[in-house]
């Protein structure tokens, strides 16, 4: 990809931030508003809240006199030119609604030459000034790939994984650990009847945030991670050790990243992956209560919650971080301060560099996991 045919867009797509700082924004020949247009996207796996962002870009946009133009689709509907223009209209009602109401999709918008330039050349086409990019690690890792083509392009973190840096809190991730939560619930009830071992394989891909958090709110006995290694003799052990101290019954939750190596599995080859890379995961929680039932002679069942993670409505944590994000966004916008993500620090909104967003995962803090070990399984 040559860099003077990549490294800047025609001069009168990107947003002139100049023109909108504070008190400016204004025709001067006409004293008529200059109307900018925002595109919105949400790509990767969708979560609970992301309708709730939408909604805020488009509301908090007419602040400005911004237009919102929603791509469906992903990257993929910059692609092939499919949009939609938003409303005050479209958008109401869709808060409290889960999934994208403009789809998704896992569209690499670098993987391939022409894909970029047609991108580039609806940009011009549909006269978007700047873009709002809703994603998680793989659609906010494009986004910093396109911002250095000289895109304007503000990010928001959304995934239930929780494992974007700079952030204390992605949206959808509350969301999922309530719905897992309440599963271990009623997991427990019927574990505990049947004195039976009850295996809880729960998302998060290569983190085990949704695991711990999820495994402490719902008192699991085990909790299994991919930071942290372990050994089927040491979750044996543990297990049987309850079991003669007369506990019948245990819950282990496993996050479906645990290392395959930890279960005597050999590691996933490329060819299983998906276009971003990401590992299409092999259902480890079955693999682990069969292994168990076979060591401890316990009766064993498996529960693999999957994709009802992801579904559902938001909790009211998520409407309201969601709208506090999609707010935020529309500001960076106003202000031209692009290439940046807004995250939320303690309770206050803030922007990093895409860049450092990006760079790594945000794993499981290990004095967090330590909690959880000190809280789950009582006395032996």
């Amino acid at each position: 990809m040559k860099t003077d045919e990549t490294h800047n867009i025609p001069h009168d797509v990107p947003f002139d931030h100049h023109s909108d700082k504070p008190g400016a924004g204004h025709n001067e020949s006409s004293s008529c508003p200059v109307i900018k247009t925002i595109g919105v996207l949400t790509g990767g796996g969708d979560c609970p809240g992301l309708n709730a962002v939408i909604r805020a870009v488009e509301r908090s946009g007419i602040k400005y006199n911004f237009e919102t133009l929603g791509i469906r689709n992903g990257w993929q509907g910059l692609i092939d030119g499919d949009v939609e223009p938003l409303t005050d209209f479209s958008v109401s009602g869709i808060l409290p609604k889960g999934g994208t109401i403009l789809g998704t999709s896992r569209t690499n918008p670098l993987k391939k030459t022409s894909d970029f330039q047609k991108i580039k050349a609806n940009i011009k086409k549909f006269g978007i000034h700047a873009l709002i990019i809703i994603g998680g690690d793989g659609t906010l890792s494009a986004a910093r790939d396109v911002a250095k083509q000289g895109i304007p392009v503000v990010g928001i973190p959304k995934t239930i994984d929780n494992d974007i840096c700079g952030t204390d809190m992605t949206f959808g991730f509350d969301t999922a650990v309530s719905t897992v939560t309440e599963a271990i619930d009623r997991l427990h009830t019927t574990a505990e009847s049947h004195h039976r071992i009850i295996v809880v394989e729960v998302m998060g891909r290569n983190v085990g945030w949704i695991a711990v958090t999820a495994g402490i709110a719902g008192g699991a006995d085990e909790i299994l991670i991919p930071e942290v290694h372990f050994t089927m003799d040491r979750v044996c052990k543990k297990l049987k050790d309850r079991y003669d101290a007369g506990k019948k019954f245990s819950i282990v939750v496993i996050a479906e990243g645990a290392h395959e190596k930890d279960l005597g599995l050999a590691s996933v080859p490329e060819n299983e992956r998906d276009e971003c890379g990401h590992e299409k995961f092999v259902g480890v929680g079955n693999i682990l209560g069969k292994e168990l039932e076979r060591r401890l002679g316990i009766e064993t069942r498996v529960t693999i919650l999957g994709h009802v993670q992801r579904g559902g409505s938001p909790t009211a944590y998520d409407r309201v971080l969601a709208t506090r994000f999609g707010v935020a966004a529309v500001q960076l916008v106003h202000a031209g301060d692009f290439g940046k993500m807004v995250a939320l620090q303690g309770n206050r909104i803030t922007s990093i560099p895409l860049e450092s967003a990006v760079n790594q995962l945000k794993t499981v803090d290990p004095e967090f996991y330590e909690l959880a070990m000190t809280v789950i399984g009582g006395r032996k």
